[in-house]
């Protein structure tokens, strides 16, 4: 599970980079071809979140590995979603709730810190 964990860091933390990344470009560049761009990175890399994991859930009790593979499923068809329908909105949107507040976790945040709870 340590392996999956820190891979799911990692993919945050890329998460959080390519966000800044585009927040950057659109609000200080005014760059909307680098954000559209920045954005489908982030959609991208959320839609191969099964297929990147997979190796890693092979060593993953099996009690734990169908709610995991499900997850990472449902990350990964809403990314897909918004590459289909090309929508810069949607692809922004990925992650975080209509309720969202600035400042909270996402939900891949969230879900991480429920992973590690013992």
């Amino acid at each position: 599970m340590t392996d999956f964990l820190n891979f799911l860091r990692d993919r945050i933390r890329q998460v959080r980079d390519i966000e800044n990344t585009a927040h950057d470009l659109l609000h200080n560049a005014a760059d909307e071809a680098g954000y559209r761009a920045a954005m489908q990175r982030k959609a991208e890399l959320l839609a191969g979140l099964p297929a990147e994991a997979a190796p890693l859930l092979d060593a993953m009790s099996l009690e734990r590995r169908p709610m995991i593979e499900h997850r990472l499923d449902m990350f990964s068809q809403s990314a897909r979603r918004s590459l289909d329908v090309g929508s810069v909105f949607y692809m922004s949107a990925l992650l975080y709730p209509d309720d969202h507040k600035p400042g909270e976790p996402n939900t891949l945040e969230t879900w991480l810190t429920e992973l590690e709870r013992p």
